[in-house]
C-alpha cells in the first residue's frame, strides 16, 4: 500500500490509503515543491532594457541571494533562464531553469507584473522638441499653400506636433540596470 501511496502522492494519498504519522521522503519533497519561495533576481545587463509589451524577449537574469528551492541550493550569482512574456498591461518573466556551477535545474517561477509605460525616449525634452519641430515645419508649409504663414500657423503646427508626438509614443516595460525582478515559484 505504501508504493501505492508515493504513486499517487500529497496529502490525498495519505487521506486514501489511510497511513498516518510522518510523512515518507518522496511525499515531502513533494510539499516542499508546491511552497512558493521568492527569488530576488538583477537583468545584470548594464543598460537600461525598452521592451515592447507585445513581444517575447528571451533573457537571463541574475539571483541576486543566495536561496534553497526544492531542497537545491542556489549561491547568488546563479542564472536564472527565462523569457519576458507579453500580460495585460506590460510583461511578466517566466523562468524555466536556474543554472548554478555546471548543473541546470528545472524551475517553474515567474513575476509579477511588470507595468508598461509611456516609451521615456519619446517624451523627453529633446523628442518634444523634435516633434514642435516638425509640426512648426508644417504649419509654415500649410500656411504658405493657404496664403501667408504667420506666427500663428507655425505656432500652430507646433503645438500640433507636441501633441501628436507625446499621442503616439509607443508603450514600452523599462528595466532599469541592477533593477530587482521578484520571481515566485509556482
Amino acid at each position: 500500500m505504501k508504493g501505492n501511496a508515493i504513486l499517487l502522492g500529497g496529502l490525498s494519498a495519505l487521506l486514501m490509503t489511510g497511513m498516518s504519522g510522518t510523512l515518507p521522503a518522496v511525499v515531502s519533497r513533494a510539499a516542499l515543491a508546491q511552497t512558493a519561495i521568492s527569488l530576488n533576481t538583477t537583468t545584470d545587463t548594464g543598460e537600461t532594457l525598452y521592451l515592447n509589451s507585445d513581444a517575447t524577449y528571451e533573457y537571463d537574469l541574475r539571483l541576486a541571494e543566495s536561496t534553497t528551492v526544492n531542497g537545491v541550493s542556489f549561491p547568488a550569482g546563479s542564472i536564472i533562464r527565462g523569457q519576458f512574456e507579453p500580460a495585460e498591461g506590460g510583461l511578466q518573466f517566466v523562468a524555466n531553469s536556474v543554472e548554478a556551477g555546471s548543473q541546470v535545474y528545472r524551475l517553474d517561477a515567474a513575476s509579477e507584473l511588470l507595468h508598461d509605460q509611456k516609451d521615456p525616449r519619446e517624451t523627453s525634452a529633446g523628442a518634444i522638441i523634435g516633434d514642435a519641430a516638425i509640426g512648426a515645419a508644417g504649419g509654415l508649409i500649410l500656411g504658405e499653400v493657404f496664403g501667408d504663414a504667420d506666427f500663428l500657423e507655425i505656432l500652430g503646427g507646433a503645438a500640433a506636433g507636441v501633441i501628436v508626438g507625446n499621442t503616439t509614443a509607443p508603450f514600452v516595460v523599462v528595466i532599469e540596470p541592477e533593477q530587482t525582478i521578484t520571481l515566485t515559484t509556482r
